[in-house]
């Protein structure tokens, strides 16, 4: 229904320089599918995120593009160049994981210049190029320490400089920050991301942290099951979700199941299952199938509003309990049982004031702007 910026984009990634494509994929393993028909491309520069739950093929499709793995089926391109066949040491690209995987017997300095020693290249030039990298990931006073003697982020900053050392035409990312706590993780995606900006290389970054890819990305896919469910910009993934699966993984949503009662132009009225009438407005016009059609509704939780009392609003608003209050510092999440018995979840600012206790009668409200129908 909707007409999102990717599909408007779409037309014109062929004509742009492409850095990845993956035609119609499968990765078949021991009988069970992995990767399904994928379809992707990855522009030139990009910072592109796969994303989805544990399971979903995320890291096969990494694993495809580094040439750790050959399709069962379709075709793996990098910068026009079909590469099934070709070995991962041959292809433009490196890979970064987790694990980091350093040499526990070499220096960091030993540890960047492995690849370029390995491929022959001469000491002066790897002298200069390690320098180089050492000093844009910050770890050229630890050059002679061993990875024992490292932080956790330390060691990741290493893990970057090694594969950067090679100027890889892609820089592929496996779930490249899971092994940091939570205070290190930030500070390390600020640095990816001034990497990225400062170097201009295209990243591809496998992670199941939304947070991560949303803050991260300039576009993401989105996994389930094998098959790619939706690509678009953070914004587009998190405000116009195109099915209920992506709504419900990309942060919390509150959903709503239920049947569509009428139809106009730009508005949609809904009655869910639990007798909850419901308005659904929107900018595009509705396509005709969505009549009589089981949808499901969602609505954000920082959209939604609480008042003690009756708010001056015709649509979108019900009466119920709250159930539970938790201050979390920034911001205080409620969760409302409505006289329908549906639940509600609310994220407010945290503002001075005493807050409202549990079982408290409250009213909660949205504009019909604020929430989206998405087909079961």
């Amino acid at each position: 229904m909707h007409q999102t910026a990717t599909q408007n984009q779409a037309s014109h990634l062929s004509e742009s320089l492409l850095d990845v494509e993956l035609r119609k994929v499968f990765k078949v393993f021991n009988g069970e599918t992995a990767v399904r028909a994928v379809e992707l491309s990855v522009q030139q520069g990009e910072f592109f995120s796969i994303l989805g739950p544990s399971g979903c093929g995320k890291t096969t499709i990494l694993r495809l593009v580094a040439g750790f793995e050959t399709p069962s089926a379709g075709e793996v391109l990098i910068r026009g160049q079909a590469v099934n066949h070709i070995p991962p040491y041959r292809r433009p690209v490196n890979t970064v994981f987790q694990s980091y995987a350093l040499f526990n017997h070499m220096t960091v300095r030993e540890n960047v210049a492995f690849g370029m020693r390995i491929k022959g290249h001469g000491k002066n030039e790897i002298e200069s190029r390690v320098q180089q990298v050492l000093d844009l990931v910050k770890m050229q006073s630890f050059a002679n320490r061993y990875p024992a003697q490292l932080s956790g982020g330390q060691q990741q900053r290493v893990a970057l400089a090694r594969a950067l050392v090679n100027r890889p035409a892609v820089l592929l990312l496996d779930e490249p920050l899971g092994a940091l706590d939570m205070k290190l993780r930030k500070e390390m995606q600020m640095e990816l991301s001034n990497l990225h900006r400062e170097l201009g290389v295209t990243f591809i970054m496998v992670t199941h942290d939304q947070e991560e890819a949303l803050s991260l990305s300039d576009r993401i896919g989105v996994m389930r099951e094998g098959k790619i469910e939706q690509v678009g910009s953070p914004s587009e993934i998190y405000e116009y979700p195109q099915t209920s699966f992506v709504a419900d993984f990309i942060g919390e949503t509150n959903l709503l199941q239920g049947r569509t009662q009428h139809i106009d132009r730009t508005s949609l009225e809904v009655l869910t299952d639990s007798g909850v009438p419901l308005l659904v407005q929107s900018e595009q016009p509705w396509n005709a199938g969505y009549k009589q059609l089981e949808v499901v509704v969602s609505v954000r939780p920082e959209k939604v509003q609480l008042s003690l009392y009756p708010p001056h609003v015709e649509a979108n608003c019900f009466e119920g309990r709250l159930r539970n209050v938790m201050y979390m510092g920034t911001h205080v999440y409620y969760v409302v049982r409505l006289n329908s018995g549906d639940d509600i979840t609310v994220w407010q600012p945290n503002t001075v004031g005493e807050l409202p206790g549990e079982d408290t009668p409250i009213y909660v409200y949205w504009a019909a702007t604020d929430c989206i129908a998405l087909p079961a």
